[in-house]
């Protein structure tokens, strides 16, 4: 006889999980979230919900939609989410910075290599293999992902249409999003079979999520927003006027509260102050900030620790460039995500309250089949720009799609690109092995073939 295998839980409830296995389980997410907001949201569910069935698919859905429709980076939010759902701040705070901390020793580490040793031959090779093998990792969190979220035709041209909003019209995230809540509460009116949210299993007992006040919640937001413009202050009153570090906790901290879309909708307001107004980057360093994150674990926004650290590392004041580096480094991280923090303790329990209500459950549906489109759309872009030396822009009308140059083509990029595919797809391989692989594969070619 087959043993039973463990009850999905109960999509009203979450698990009495104790903290300890809890907080091991989030710094395994946090070692493992390769691979940008797609491969990190794929790590979440098949560690939280298929392995662990810490959570339900409509619970997890429903948590992720709301994060979607927050500025910041949508993983680590979600990551804070759940965490808080499990085990209310304290549970938060573990799960959110635990996703990030990898992240943030490799960058920093990374950026001091890069800024000390940028024309080392080790270290060029090394991003050449990882770059193009990140690629395979996204598609196959695409691919992940839509199999879940577009469960019929509805929901195809929904996330076909969102693709094709942001990819050839360049429409902005967020009215991509409420365009398709509302194709989702209009569908969930005429149609509720094909926008009703994720049937709720039937599974163990557990404790329901708690209720909240606007008294505590008017806390929360008080004594976040004091936090998370601290540091600002106090460097105000430490540093001399024009100070970098007073800049970018400025320029940072707002740009974490306004900018939606994640790390790729970022990136061009960001590579363009920094780069024109600011002077912080040289042209062309974005992406190799962007390479940094894009083979490191933690969210593809830790580009802006990248920015942060070379923008203080070359104008350091009265600091050693590299003591200015890491401080600017740090002072970025904190004001990008202490408002996701925020985000999620003063809004999430009023998430919960609406969870069921079948109007909002339809519209949520809508922005999931979106998101996949979305998401599709970063693949696109961060491929070609990995595969393609120069990249220019065709334009008919309102349409505009990158147009790269076919003689630019790097063969050895698109050969392990490919087999780092056929490794995911083929020999389920994991992200890890395929990572370390590609690099290899770099290192050999740059230092041994010369490529």
């Amino acid at each position: 006889m087959q043993p039973t295998p463990p009850a999905a839980p109960d999509e009203t409830e979450v698990p009495d999980v104790p903290f300890r296995t809890a907080l091991r389980t989030w710094a395994r997410v946090g070692l493992l979230s390769f691979g940008g907001p797609a491969g990190q949201i794929a790590v979440m569910h098949r560690i939280l919900v298929e392995e662990k069935r810490w959570i339900g698919e409509a619970h997890f859905l429903h948590a992720l939609n709301y994060c979607m429709l927050l500025p910041g980076p949508e993983a680590q939010q979600l990551a804070t989410y759940i965490g808080w759902l499990m085990h209310r701040v304290r549970g938060g705070l573990v799960a959110g910075l635990l996703f990030i901390l990898p992240g943030i020793v490799s960058i920093l580490a990374l950026s001091i290599l890069y800024a000390s040793y940028r024309d080392a031959t080790l270290v060029s090779a090394l991003f050449f293999g990882l770059k193009p093998a990140v690629i395979a990792v996204v598609v196959e969190a695409v691919v992940r992902i839509g199999r879940r979220a577009l469960a019929n035709r509805a929901r195809v041209w929904i996330a076909a249409a969102a693709f094709a909003g942001i990819f050839f019209l360049h429409l902005p995230y967020p009215l991509i999003l409420v365009g398709a809540g509302v194709a989702g509460y209009v569908g969930g009116r005429v149609r509720p079979d094909l926008f009703a949210p994720a049937a709720a299993p039937a599974g163990h007992a557990a404790r329901p999520a708690r209720r909240t006040s606007w008294r505590a919640t008017v806390r929360v937001v008080a004594v976040c927003a004091v936090l998370w413009w601290a540091p600002v202050a106090a460097l105000a009153l430490w540093a001399a006027p024009g100070s970098v570090f007073v800049a970018e906790g400025l320029f940072f901290g707002h740009a974490a509260a306004v900018t939606f879309g994640g790390a790729y909708a970022v990136l061009a307001y960001v590579a363009q102050q920094a780069v024109e107004t600011y002077g912080w980057l040289a042209p062309g360093e974005m992406l190799d900030g962007l390479g940094m994150a894009e083979s490191t674990p933690g969210p593809l926004i830790m580009v802006l620790q990248f920015v942060g650290f070379m923008g203080a590392y070359r104008n350091p004041g009265g600091l050693p460039p590299l003591a200015a580096g890491v401080l600017g480094s740090l002072l970025t991280t904190w004001v990008t995500f202490a408002p996701s923090f925020l985000f999620i303790f003063a809004g999430a329990p009023y998430i919960e309250r609406l969870r069921g209500h079948r109007g909002l459950g339809s519209t949520l549906s809508g922005i999931t089949a979106a998101v996949v489109g979305v998401v599709l759309n970063l693949a696109v872009w961060f491929a070609v720009h990995v595969l393609f030396a120069r990249v220019g822009q065709a334009r008919l009308g309102p349409v505009r799609v990158p147009a790269p140059e076919w003689a630019s083509l790097d063969p050895a990029s698109l050969v392990i690109a490919i087999a780092a595919a056929i490794a995911i797809f083929r020999y389920k391989l994991g992200m890890i092995p395929t990572l370390a692989g590609a690099a290899a594969v770099g290192i050999v070619y740059r230092l041994v073939i010369g490529g």
